[in-house]
């Protein structure tokens, strides 16, 4: 603020002196000013002061009161503690006499209760022994056991602890209810068994009742096949596993409400456990009796080793003894028991999963009941679906980890799956060797896609029949490899060899030589086209089908759809040896004509035409009627023998070769104003006749550059040929410099 001092000593000069001077002034100015604003704010703080000053007799008075009242408040306070900690002594007094009141009710009723036991169990009442017991269970752990009821509840008859004596009337009551159970049993006494069945959980022996009524339904599922039935008959094994497993779903169903009545929900899942374990024994034997009684490893080697030797072969033809060495019909059967036994177990595993999640259902209405009034009042939303959340119903594990799973699909690995591939390849190899061709059909093909998608049809059926998503996985993408290397793939074999003789030469045998390869080329064409469909339709009615929901749990339909649908990747496959053969064939036969058609069409054609030129060319329609006869004479024969849909890929492959030769002759000729209105009615007709040839609607699409070609052509010779191109709105496939070259056309 303010400036050093210098000593004026050192100030030897006038202007130095005349400075120091002039920073003084300054200095005083600012201390002047600063000492004003100090006295002119001195008032505000002497009037504050004053204003406290007038607050003291005030606060003093405050002050005297507030000492006042916690002298006031401090006597008051120490005579509610002195209250107060008399109060909670005798709270605390009568609490422990309440306690002891209880205590000694307990015992009183220990003592009642175990005394009115050991009366009805003399007197042979168990009923009443049992609301005894459970009376007497009920209290608490700490009373029974205690040393007062230890020391007033004994008597001279019972001198024991409460505890023991309560347990040893268990382990006795225990005792009576299993020989008594086990008695009813035998005696298929339906009220006593129920009877001693709701006895058991009442006084804690949950578990052994649990244990002794599945050893009583254990009985009730033994299958004993009648001594008329014999092993040989091929609905032998799939009847005893059907009887089996209804048995025991038959009694899932009657049973299961009458455990969860006396023993709580989802207690059956013990019971089940119990049952399982004998079905795993009898379906283990079953399927063991299976595999010896049909000889069944000894056919799939068989069958495995005949197919090696076939390959081998290669493509010759195979001898009748390894016909009579496998017989398909004896695999066919030995397919569909594997089969029929496979989903006779799925349908049980079906059930049972379903039954158990009504069961996790009804648990959760059991909780929702404990809800208050005002939730159990909302409206119900929609039950959710366990599957949805890739989770199984409590008790279903049992199911998925038996022995009886185990065994199954075992015996679908094993042998199912290797001999339905084996099935599927001879049978698809017998229709390949086999194959004729139908002459009554229109168009022609052999008889190998119908014989071969039949087939496949049967074996994809009797697949899903097993109800195993691992046996269709597995099973299925093994079959799409027949399909493809053993179908698909033997048909392009058919399809190269075809010309691999070559012609038969020149003259009449070679050209009849040539008609039958071309015929021979076009049938095995239309067998790709025609399995396309087959494999299209089959594959939506296999998946549409109600097998799939009837044999699988709601999580696996979409894994077995899946599985299903995979098929539709062969499609693609058939369709691309499909379009290469066509493309063969059509270089081979029909390119080469090609070359000449449209000057031959347009030969000595001109479009510089006066009236007189022009009512001639219109009389005598030259340029239609040549590319009529032309186009008649090339594609003769093959509309009728090819398929709709490959003669409409011939037919585009046709248009493809011929529009580009085309558009080039025709930028090559000069046009008058009357030779382009020919030009243009010729065009017309030559399209319009082309579309009436085929039923497909996409032939005036190849021809819209020749189109586009007649329009400029015809354009007044007064418009601007630019113009017209940026504002007809026309959707342009010639560029603009093309435009500019077709109009120079006109002369």
């Amino acid at each position: 603020m303010f400036r050093t001092a210098t000593d004026a000593r050192r100030l030897a000069t006038l202007p130095d002196i005349l400075a120091r001077l002039s920073a003084i002034q300054s200095d005083e100015s600012e201390l002047s000013a600063a000492l004003a604003d100090i006295l002119s704010a001195h008032e505000p703080v002497a009037a504050s002061l004053n204003t406290l000053k007038s607050l003291a007799p005030q606060l003093d008075s405050l002050a005297a009161e507030a000492l006042f009242l916690d002298q006031t408040v401090s006597i008051t306070a120490r005579t509610a503690q002195d209250v107060g900690g008399r109060v909670q002594a005798l709270d605390e007094e009568m609490r422990r006499v309440r306690e002891a009141s209880e205590r000694v009710s307990q015992v009183i009723e220990l003592k009642s209760s175990l005394s009115a036991l050991y009366s009805s169990i003399e007197q042979q009442d168990w009923e009443a022994a049992t609301r005894h017991c459970a009376r007497a269970m009920t209290l608490p752990l700490d009373v029974i056991s205690g040393p007062f009821a230890e020391t007033a509840v004994p008597t001279p008859e019972s001198h024991l602890p409460p505890a023991q004596t309560l347990q040893a009337a268990r382990d006795q009551l225990l005792a009576v209810f299993r020989r008594e159970f086990e008695r009813a049993s035998r005696a298929r006494d339906a009220n006593a068994t129920s009877r001693f069945f709701k006895l058991f959980p009442a006084i804690g022996w949950e578990a052994e009742g649990l244990q002794a009524y599945a050893s009583f339904v254990v009985e009730l599922v033994k299958v004993r096949p009648p001594a008329s039935a014999k092993t040989s008959s091929p609905l032998y094994y799939i009847t005893a596993l059907t009887a089996l497993f209804e048995s025991i779903a038959l009694i899932v169903d009657q049973h299961q409400p009458i455990v969860e009545k006396y023993y709580g929900i989802g207690k059956m899942g013990l019971v089940l456990e119990r049952l399982l374990q004998e079905a795993d024994r009898v379906v283990k034997d079953l399927i063991d009796g299976w595999d010896e009684e049909r000889a069944v490893q000894r056919k799939l080697s068989d069958a495995l080793s005949s197919f090696a030797s076939t390959s081998i072969r290669g493509n010759a033809v195979v001898d009748s003894a390894d016909e009579e060495l496998v017989d398909h019909r004896e695999i066919d059967k030995i397919l569909s028991e594997a089969a029929g036994m496979g989903g006779r177990w799925g349908l049980f595993r079906k059930f049972m999963h379903d039954r158990l999640k009504e069961e996790d259902g009804s648990e959760d209405d059991y909780e929702d009941d404990s809800r208050t009034h005002a939730e159990i009042s909302k409206p119900p939303s929609a039950p959710s679906d366990v599957d949805a959340l890739g989770t199984i119903p409590p008790g279903f594990q049992v199911v998925e980890d038996s022995g009886s799973h185990k065994t199954v699909e075992k015996m679908l690995t094993t042998y199912y799956t290797p001999l339905e591939v084996w099935y599927a390849r001879s049978v698809i190899d017998k229709a390949h060797r086999l194959s004729t061709q139908d002459m009554s059909l229109t168009p022609i093909s052999t008889t190998t896609p119908d014989d071969a998608f039949y087939i496949l049809k049967s074996v994809l059926t009797r697949v899903v029949s097993t109800a195993s998503v691992s046996t269709v996985e597995r099973t299925t993408e093994q079959l799409r490899d027949v399909m493809d290397k053993d179908y698909a793939r033997v048909i392009k074999q058919k399809l190269d060899n075809v010309y691999k003789g070559g012609s038969g030469g020149p003259g009449t045998r070679g050209e009849k030589v040539e008609r039958e390869n071309r015929q021979s080329f076009i049938i095995l064409l239309n067998d790709l086209d025609i399995s396309s469909l087959h494999m299209e339709r089959l594959v939506k009615d296999l998946a549409q089908s109600p097998l799939i929901p009837q044999h699988f749990l709601d999580s696996e339909v979409d894994l077995v759809r899946t599985s299903l649908n995979s098929f539709m990747n062969l499609v693609p496959k058939f369709r691309s040896t499909l379009r290469a053969g066509v493309e063969q064939l059509f270089n081979q036969l029909l390119r080469p004509k090609l070359r000449t058609f449209i000057p031959d069409v347009y030969k000595d054609v001109s479009y510089i035409l006066d009236d007189d030129a022009y009512a001639a060319i219109e009389l005598q329609d030259v340029v239609r009627k040549r590319f009529v006869k032309a186009w008649e004479a090339l594609i003769d024969g093959y509309k009728d023998t090819f398929t709709e849909s490959n003669y409409r890929l011939f037919f585009g492959l046709a248009l493809d070769v011929l529009v580009r030769p085309w558009e080039k002759f025709v930028t090559s000729l000069k046009y008058s104003e009357l030779g382009a209105i020919r030009f243009d009615h010729d065009l017309r007709a030559v399209v319009a006749y082309l579309s009436s040839q085929t039923v497909f609607g996409d032939i005036r699409e190849k021809f819209v550059r020749l189109q586009q070609i007649a329009t400029l052509l015809n354009l007044d010779s007064e418009e601007d040929v630019d113009e017209f191109y940026n504002g007809s709105g026309i959707a342009w496939q010639l560029s603009q410099q093309e435009a500019r070259a077709v109009a120079n056309l006109r002369v």
